[in-house]
């Protein structure tokens, strides 16, 4: 769960206490390329696209979720959905260093194809794998998991921790560290039972 759905709550959450400083960013970066200000509506405009370009990039991930899971596995698919999460916290990490607000909306999009192939692959690969006397408290994690994500991404923007204008950029790359802890532990994992029997047709591994 930490390394699923909590991938999207946290990513729905933690964008919420820089917005001031990004709209700011976004401010210097377009006077010192053009010259001029932008106009209050395009600051606006830019703001609403790199929160709207997440549900973009959580569209993408879920509708490839279900061919990745059955073409790779759910475990394989799983760990695909760590490429653009640490692609997206590369550009967000790295865009006030380069002086781009572009690469803001591209590091959204990246972590919406990461939250939505993450948050489908999460209930799918859970649910296959548990016991049947457990299946409702194995699905449930799912739901768990984002509210503890929302919760995360609103305890790591408070002013005492990294809510302030000089650490914002970090605070963005915070989805790198599920997807990092992913990678040294999911491969341990199991494949799913039922990817094995259906898919591979392996009964005995699935067995």
């Amino acid at each position: 769960g930490i390394t699923g759905a909590f991938q999207y709550g946290l990513q729905v959450s933690i964008i919420n206490s820089p917005a001031e400083y990004i709209k700011s960013f976004i401010r210097e970066t377009w006077l010192r390329r053009y010259g001029s200000s932008p106009s209050a509506e395009m600051i606006t405009l830019m703001w609403s696209f790199i929160v709207s370009i997440y549900s973009i990039g959580g569209l993408l991930g879920s509708s490839s979720a279900g061919y990745l899971s059955v073409r790779f596995g759910r475990k394989k698919a799983m760990l695909f959905a760590n490429i653009p999460a640490l692609l997206g916290a590369a550009l967000l990490g790295l865009s006030r260093l380069c002086g781009s607000f572009e690469m803001i909306i591209a590091g959204r999009l990246f972590s919406g194809v990461c939250g939505g192939l993450a948050l489908n692959i999460h209930i799918m690969y859970a649910g296959e794998c548990a016991p049947r006397k457990r299946r409702g408290l194995i699905a449930i994690t799912a739901s768990t998991s984002i509210a503890a994500g929302k919760f995360v991404g609103f305890a790591l923007g408070l002013r005492e921790v990294l809510g302030v204008e000089a650490l914002w950029p970090i605070l963005l790359t915070a989805n790198a560290v599920p997807a990092l802890v992913q990678l040294l532990t999911l491969p341990f994992f199991p494949d799913s039972p039922r990817y094995l029997l259906i898919d591979k047709k392996d009964k005995e591994g699935c067995i």
